[in-house]
């Protein structure tokens, strides 16, 4: 028991927890990534529709967004480490259940709790860093963290696929489940309490998501944090489609495309990390997020003037490169407004995340498989709200205060 209050002197972000916090933010897509080519293996051996196989994605996205609203507010009241290594101990547990389901039923309901814990890990991570860092330094660190564990989506479809082909669908979930185990022994081994007694909430459990969605600021980073994963979302969902169909490329050939957008996001994030020493993140934002509205809108104006389907990866890379900027910028803006209750607010903001994620997806194909019209659309309409929500985020009586206050990274 002396673990789950272990405090060994004050914390400090170093590499190695660094590593960690980046290893449990990368929990959602490689969760979610790595098993998709499996599909149809799951299909075949669990006499399931691919509808019903769909379900074990849903399931495990609606638990990573609910349990984000739990773990948040629960960390707020008793410190970082004791809910971080409860849940990531339930989480691995969670993961050898889904390994070794033996029908369809019980695996949706192994990822309905695999998400539920593994949201532990995501919404905790950005508290700690929260409560280690502030101000440029955290605008640089949520950068980091994010890049690093922006490199998971694209590498996990590869390594799932790889991995189905010899060990099977069972194999690649007890792979997941290992990397589990590998998070729980980072969390064991190098996270420490951030967040001292005299420094947590002791009101209404849910006191804090109240709190923080009182402040307006706030609020608007967090709309800006949702609107803009709604523009990645909306393209990885469609890009499938785009890539193959429209652009006329193989698999191979849309798995080069879409490793050189995500190189771009990846880049993207270290240069704004750079950045972050010098320049205040919300200056970043306010530059990223009207250039992510005008790349949206050329897109969409080549898509209405019929151009040759194939420069249309332009404006989708440049889109997939905005995005980096803004991500772990808007993160660490967000949670300066919430400093008070980090958890609380890590839990907004990645609920927000996978609820919106989850409502503009379905939208991009809704016109079928042929054209790129609806994600563009859903790429203007997201950057439309995101600079929206940016504005909303001015203080119009002081603008010039303001300034200055951020210029001194606050």
């Amino acid at each position: 028991m002396s673990a789950l209050r272990r405090s060994t002197g004050p914390a400090a972000m170093t590499t190695g927890l660094l590593l960690v916090l980046a290893l449990l933010s990368a929990t959602g897509p490689f969760a979610t990534d790595l098993y998709l080519p499996s599909f149809p293996q799951m299909a075949d051996e669990l006499g399931a529709t691919a509808t019903g196989i769909q379900l074990t994605l849903t399931a495990f996205l609606i638990g990573m967004a609910v349990g984000q609203l739990f773990f948040g507010p629960f960390s707020d009241r008793y410190g970082r480490f004791r809910p971080l290594l409860i849940g990531s101990v339930l989480f691995v547990l969670a993961s050898v259940v889904c390994a070794v389901a033996p029908n369809l039923p019980v695996l949706i309901a192994g990822r309905l709790f695999q998400g539920l814990f593994a949201s532990a890990g995501v919404v905790i991570a950005r508290a700690v860093v929260a409560d280690l860092t502030s101000g440029q330094s955290a605008a640089r660190t949520f950068s980091l963290l994010m890049t690093i564990g922006g490199v998971a989506p694209v590498l996990a479809p590869t390594v799932g696929g790889i991995l189905a082909g010899s060990i099977g669908w069972r194999g690649v979930l007890w792979v997941l489940a290992g990397l589990a185990a590998a998070m729980l022994a980072g969390v064991a081994g190098v996270v420490r309490e951030t967040r001292p007694p005299e420094k947590r909430s002791s009101g209404p459990f849910l006191g804090g998501l109240a709190a923080v969605l009182r402040r307006r600021r706030f609020v608007g980073y967090a709309v800006l944090f949702a609107s803009t994963f709604g523009v990645l979302m909306g393209y990885i969902s469609a890009s499938p489609f785009i890539y193959q169909n429209l652009m006329g490329l193989s698999p191979a050939g849309y798995g080069v495309a879409f490793g050189i957008n995500a190189l771009g996001l990846v880049l993207a994030g270290f240069i704004s990390a750079r950045l972050a020493r010098t320049v205040p993140p919300r200056r970043t934002v306010s530059i990223a997020v009207p250039v992510l509205l005008g790349v949206s809108a050329v897109l969409l104006l080549m898509i209405l003037l019929d151009v040759p389907p194939l420069l249309l990866a332009v404006p989708i890379f440049l889109a997939a490169s905005s995005v980096g900027f803004i991500m772990g910028n808007t993160t660490s803006l967000a949670l300066a407004e919430a400093g008070f209750a980090a958890g609380s607010g890590s839990a907004v903001l990645g609920s927000g995340q996978f609820f919106f994620g989850a409502l503009v997806s379905p939208l991009t194909g809704i016109a079928g498989e042929d054209t790129a019209l609806p994600l563009a659309l859903v790429m203007c309409g997201s950057a439309l709200m995101a600079v929206l929500a940016l504005l909303a985020t001015r203080s119009p009586d002081q603008p010039d205060g303001e300034r200055r206050r951020l210029a001194r990274g606050a």
